[in-house]
């Protein structure tokens, strides 16, 4: 693998921490800016949206650019958005910096996405996304509890210029390890990339992405209360037991990535089939504290072996012009976060139990299946129709026409 793809994991471990720090940052900010715990959660919503306008936005606006120029430019970007939040004054300049720090998230893991498969043979393109995506599933393990300590000692500011740090730590590393080789301006413009969105193909792995990942953020997202309430968790083991979830990530994205190589379709089913099984399994597991732990892992793991699947599924379906659709899957990443979230709290509000979220996840899991099948359809039936059109012809082409007279 291409040293090069290191560039891209430094890039993408600044993304992560940043998205999710915030998390175990709320009650730091919510008591510095004098706002509740409820309003400053607004601070998430504002990243997450960031992620969903800037992730299409960007990504066509740049859409005839050099790829390693659009890369160094996004971070360049996340660079200010997080200086901006560790300098802002007050609660509505915050929101504003978050949601600038969202911006280039999703161009970038989308960008990244192509600049990593077009560094390796075709046999190794899941593998190179899974190696770009490690940065965002290791930033579960140490970036974001480092992060989380930091702010709590040294102030929720220091996290952010911490971050902005990591930020130029990768502009350095895509100048350096990145050539122009593999990142030339793209023939196609922006209306070839819009043109390839069109197709229905990439609107049902989109889909996929969506039902998928909203299935885990179901149960994610709640995921501390039925570690304390279910499983009898103190609430200091829960940064722990989220950095086991980081671990899960990690393996499964590294695995789907090289079964992907093999077979993207049958990685896909599998990864869904066993997050299905996972979350259907919670409440069962939640009843000790081992089992708990191990559901914990088995989550991240079912979760991220379709990761890279998604990502290289939905550029092959936008072959021709990549890049837009490559960053749609970020944002349908990040509706599938709200979403999910969503879903999951209507099971809690309803009064189903600590560990209801993680039966609608399986049941949103079961949804990604069937649009992975509908998908899988579809490209069956779009191939067999060129060979049946070609039959067909052949069938009235007359026998003498091939006699040759002289």
């Amino acid at each position: 693998m291409p040293v090069a793809l290191l560039a891209l994991a430094v890039g993408a471990f600044g993304l992560g921490t940043t998205e999710f720090v915030m998390m175990g940052l709320l009650p730091d900010v919510a008591d510095d800016l004098g706002i509740s715990i409820p309003t400053a959660g607004h601070l998430v919503s504002a990243y997450a949206l960031g992620v969903v306008i800037g992730a299409p936005l960007l990504a066509a606006v740049t859409a005839r650019m050099s790829r390693r120029k659009v890369l160094i430019g996004l971070m360049g970007l996340f660079v200010v958005g997080n200086a901006a939040s560790a300098f802002a004054p007050g609660e509505y300049a915050l929101l504003a910096a978050r949601f600038v720090s969202g911006l280039p998230h999703g161009a970038f893991f989308g960008v990244g996405a192509v600049v990593a498969t077009g560094m390796v043979a075709p046999e190794r393109k899941a593998r190179s996304v899974s190696l770009m995506f490690l940065g965002l599933t290791l930033a579960n393990i140490a970036g974001v509890p480092v992060a989380t300590l930091m702010g709590q000692h040294l102030g929720w500011r220091a996290t952010f210029l911490g971050v902005s740090a990591i930020g130029l730590a990768a502009i350095a590393s895509l100048a350096l390890l990145i050539t122009h080789d593999h990142t030339h301006a793209p023939r196609v413009g922006l209306r070839g990339e819009v043109a390839a969105l069109r197709s229905l193909p990439v609107w049902l792995a989109l889909g996929t992405t969506v039902a998928g990942f909203g299935a885990l953020f179901a149960a994610y997202s709640y995921i501390t209360p039925m570690l304390t309430d279910a499983a009898g968790y103190a609430d200091s083991s829960v940064t722990v037991l989220l950095a086991l979830f980081g671990v899960g990530a990690t393996a499964g994205n590294l695995l789907g990535g090289r079964l992907a190589d093999h077979s993207l379709r049958g990685t896909l089913f599998g990864g869904l089939t066993s997050l299905v099984v996972v979350l259907a399994l919670f409440p069962a597991l939640m009843s000790t504290q081992w089992s708990a732990a191990l559901a914990v892992v088995l989550l991240g793991t079912a979760a991220f072996v379709t990761g890279s699947p998604l990502q290289l599924m939905v550029m092959e379906k936008a072959s021709a012009a990549p890049s837009l659709a490559s960053s749609a899957n970020q944002a349908a990443f990040n509706l599938a976060n709200a979403g999910g979230a969503w879903i999951g709290g209507l099971a809690l509000a309803a009064g189903l139990g600590v560990t209801s979220p993680a039966l609608t996840g399986a049941c949103l899991a079961v949804l990604g299946l069937g649009v992975a099948a509908v998908a899988t359809v579809v490209d069956r039936r779009r191939v067999a129709a060129p060979a049946s059109r070609e039959r067909l012809v052949a069938s009235h082409v007359p026998e003498h026409a091939e006699t040759v007279h002289h």
